[in-house]
């Protein structure tokens, strides 16, 4: 891909952390936090905000585990996962969704941001996504299969922003009745999309796990493009 990267350090409460920074053929842009699964900013992440800056935007994938291990980069199976796991219960959910309006604000000062800035999250980062947009620190958010939104769904009426959600199907980590519930909790609202993949797990957006499918993928990506592209101007 025709990008330009880098990690850059982004100043935060109670220190700095890194993000991996991708940037656009064009140099500039509006801008898109990528963030991460559980597993770190890994070679998938990196890919994803490489993608992103491919398609024009400025992506930047904050480390939100740093304060826990920085720079951590774990696959998807056995000890890898358990290691994901462990520091998923090791992270304050306040000070990662702080890091992310860190990493926005990061994003607002640098010369080659032109616009708007949205979060884009996977997973847990889909989780982060939903809460940065409730905190006001983005201006759009897109949720990939964001585990436990369904349960933080009093932070709905502070989203003032476009938010979009994504699930699968047979994700067993996200039920259909919490599907049901995000959705009905933003019906109505025309800024607001949700999308169910048919026969789609959970992580069908990532090449290098099982649970990959391309088609969901290639789908979703296109309706994020296209959600990105009214709003994020």
């Amino acid at each position: 891909m025709s990008t330009t990267s880098r990690w850059i350090d982004i100043p935060a409460d109670g220190g700095s952390f890194q993000g991996y920074l991708a940037l656009p053929k064009t140099g500039t842009g509006p801008a898109v936090i990528i963030l991460q699964e559980i597993f770190g900013v890994n070679a998938h992440i990196r890919s994803v905000a490489d993608q992103y800056a491919a398609d024009g935007y400025v992506a930047l994938a904050p480390d939100v585990f740093w304060r826990t291990q920085p720079r951590v980069e774990l696959g998807y199976d056995g000890a890898d996962r358990e290691k994901a796991m462990e520091l998923l219960q090791k992270t304050n959910l306040d000070a990662a969704v702080g890091d992310v309006g860190a990493a926005a604000q990061a994003l607002r000062a640098l010369p080659e941001v032109t616009g708007k800035v949205a979060a884009i999250g996977f997973c847990f980062g889909g989780r982060l996504a939903y809460l940065a947009a409730a905190q006001g620190s983005v201006d759009l958010a897109v949720a990939y299969y964001g585990g436990g939104i369904q349960n933080q769904l009093d932070q709905a009426d502070k989203i003032k922003s476009p938010i979009q959600f994504h699930y699968g199907e047979l994700d067993a980590h996200i039920p259909s009745d919490a599907v049901a519930s995000v959705r009905d909790r933003f019906a109505g609202r025309s800024d607001s999309e949700l999308y169910l993949y048919q026969g789609a797990d959970h992580g069908f957006n990532c090449g290098d796990r099982a649970s990959y499918n391309a088609k969901a993928s290639a789908l979703a990506h296109g309706r994020t493009l296209t959600f990105l592209g009214e709003y994020l101007v």
